[in-house]
C-alpha cells in the first residue's frame, strides 16, 4: 500500500484543461458483471486505480483471466471457467466493492461464500438489502464466523422492494437477476448513471434489462451472457472535484470528457456561489474571479447532491463569504475531514448530521492526513489556497479514486509533488 505524502504550496489560480477518466464507481460493478459472461469482455477507458487492481486480483483468484492494454486504457476479462466460489478475506477487506461479485457468482455457479465487508471510515453500509434480494430470488442465506453463504440451484425471478435506494444492492440484484429464471422487478432502486452504465454493458452481453435510471428496473432472465466491447462512462466525481477546484482557486478550467447531465446538482450549486459555468455536450468551463457566496447543501441519492463531493465542496465553502450549512444524509460518519480542515484554520461546527461552516479570510498550511478518499481530494483543494505549505499523508486513500491526481493538478498550475 502506498503511504506517501503530498507536499503542496499556496498556488496561483488553476488554469487550463483537464481530461476526466473512466468512472471508478462504474467500472468496478462492470468488472464484477463480467463474471456472468461466457466470452471475453473488453472494457475501455478503465482508470488505473488501486481499487481496480484489487478487484482484478480477486477476479483472477476465482478463475478469470485478465489482460491490460494500457495504451488503449483497456482491460479484458474472460471468465468462462470459475474455479473458486470463496473470496479471500484480505482482498475483500481492502475494498467494499468486492462484495459485488456475490450476485454474479451466485447466479452463475449456484454457490458463493464471502466475508462480510463490515463498516468503513465514512460509516457502516450493511449488506442486508443485497441478501434480502437474493433470498427473495430463492437463495438460501446463512451467516457464520464473519462470512455469508448463499446457495441456489437456480435463482428465480421475484418482486423486490428496497427499503433504501442502495446503489450496491441495486447493482448486485440486477446482476444476479440476469441469469435467473423468469422476471425480476426491483422497486425503489437507485438510479445513478453508474447503474445505467452497468445495465448497458449487460444488455450488450445479451441481458434483458429495462428501466435502468428510474425507480423501477425489470430484468428478464436469460440462459447465458456473451462477451462485448464497452466504454466506461466518465467519472462524474472526478469531474466535480476539478470543477470545485477551479471555483475555490478563482481559476478557469475546462473539464473535458464529461456528461453534463450527470453533473446537474454540482453545476446548480456552483452557480449559486457566483461561479460562471459554460456547458457544451462533452465539456464544461468553470471560471471564478470573484467572492464565493455561502450556500447550503444537502447530500441525497442521485439526482441529488452526491455525498462523494460533500467534502470537496465544503473545502470551497470554508473560505466563502458567509455561513453555509452542509447536511449529510447518506452516510452517518462523513465529517471526519472536519478535524483536518480545522487544523488549517477552517471554522466549522458539527451538529449531528449537519456542519455549520463560517467562511474565513484565509487558511494556513499544516500537516494533515486524508481520512478517506474524497476527504483527501478536499484537502488538496484546501492546500492550494492555504498560506504556506501543506503536507497531506495517507494519500493511498486518494489513489483509490484518482489516478495520479497530482499530474493533472500540475498541468493546471498547482505547486505540489508526491514524496
Amino acid at each position: 500500500m502506498n503511504c506517501g505524502k503530498f507536499i503542496i504550496q499556496n498556488s496561483p489560480p488553476l488554469r487550463g484543461r483537464v481530461t476526466i477518466g473512466g468512472s471508478k464507481n462504474s467500472v468496478l460493478p462492470i468488472m464484477a458483471a463480467a463474471l456472468l459472461t461466457e466470452e471475453k469482455c473488453s472494457l475501455f477507458d478503465v482508470p488505473e486505480l488501486s481499487d481496480v487492481y484489487v478487484l482484478e486480483k480477486l477476479l483472477k483468484q476465482i478463475g478469470a483471466c485478465t489482460e491490460w492494454d494500457t495504451k488503449r486504457k483497456c482491460l479484458s476479462i474472460e471468465a468462462k471457467r470459475i474455479v473458486k466460489t470463496e473470496a479471500d478475506y484480505d482482498l475483500v477487506g481492502q475494498m467494499r466493492a468486492s462484495f459485488l461479485i456475490m450476485g454474479p457468482l451466485l447466479a452463475k455457479t449456484g454457490e458463493v461464500k464471502l466475508p462480510l465487508p463490515g463498516g468503513c471510515a465514512i460509516g457502516t453500509r450493511p449488506v442486508d438489502l443485497h441478501l434480502k434480494g437474493f433470498s427473495a430470488m430463492g437463495a438460501e442465506i446463512s451467516q457464520e464466523h464473519g462470512y455469508v453463504w448463499a446457495k441456489a440451484k437456480k435463482l428465480a425471478g421475484a418482486h423486490i422492494y428496497l427499503d433504501f435506494p442502495s446503489v450496491g444492492a441495486t447493482e448486485n440484484i440486477i446482476m444476479a437477476a440476469t441469469l435467473a429464471e423468469g422476471t425480476t422487478t426491483i422497486e425503489n432502486c437507485a438510479n445513478e448513471p453508474e447503474i445505467v452504465d452497468l445495465s448497458n454493458f449487460l444488455n450488450s452481453c445479451g441481458a434483458q434489462i429495462r428501466g435502468a435510471g428510474t425507480d423501477t428496473v425489470r430484468i428478464n432472465g436469460v440462459e447465458k451472457l456473451y462477451g462485448c466491447d464497452h466504454t466506461v462512462i466518465p467519472d462524474r466525481i472526478e469531474a466535480g472535484t476539478f470543477m470545485i477546484a477551479a471555483a475555490a482557486t478563482n481559476g478557469d478550467i475546462t473539464v473535458e470528457n464529461i456528461v453534463p447531465d450527470h453533473l446537474k446538482p454540482i453545476i446548480a450549486k456552483l452557480r449559486e456561489t457566483g461561479v460562471t459555468i459554460e456547458e457544451s455536450p462533452t465539456k464544461i468551463r468553470v471560471s471564478n474571479s470573484g467572492i464565493i457566496k455561502a450556500v447550503d447543501i444537502k447530500t441525497l441519492p442521485y439526482p441529488g447532491f452526491p455525498s462523494d463531493l460533500q467534502a470537496p465542496f465544503m473545502s470551497m465553502l470554508s473560505h466563502a463569504n458567509g455561513i453555509s450549512v452542509v447536511t449529510e444524509t447518506v452516510f452517518e460518519n462523513r465529517f471526519m475531514h472536519v478535524g483536518e480542515f480545522k487544523r488549517m484554520g477552517a471554522d466549522i461546527k458539527i451538529d449531528s448530521r449537519s456542519a455549520v461552516v463560517e467562511g474565513v479570510s484565509k487558511l494556513t498550511g499544516a500537516q494533515v492526513k486524508a481520512t478517506d478518499l474524497r476527504a483527501g481530494a478536499a484537502l488538496i483543494i484546501n492546500a492550494l489556497i492555504a498560506d504556506g505549505e501543506t503536507e497531506i499523508s495517507d494519500i493511498h486513500h486518494i489513489d483509490r479514486g484518482y489516478h495520479r491526481i497530482e499530474d493533472k493538478f500540475l498541468k493546471l498550475g498547482a505547486r505540489m509533488h508526491r514524496v
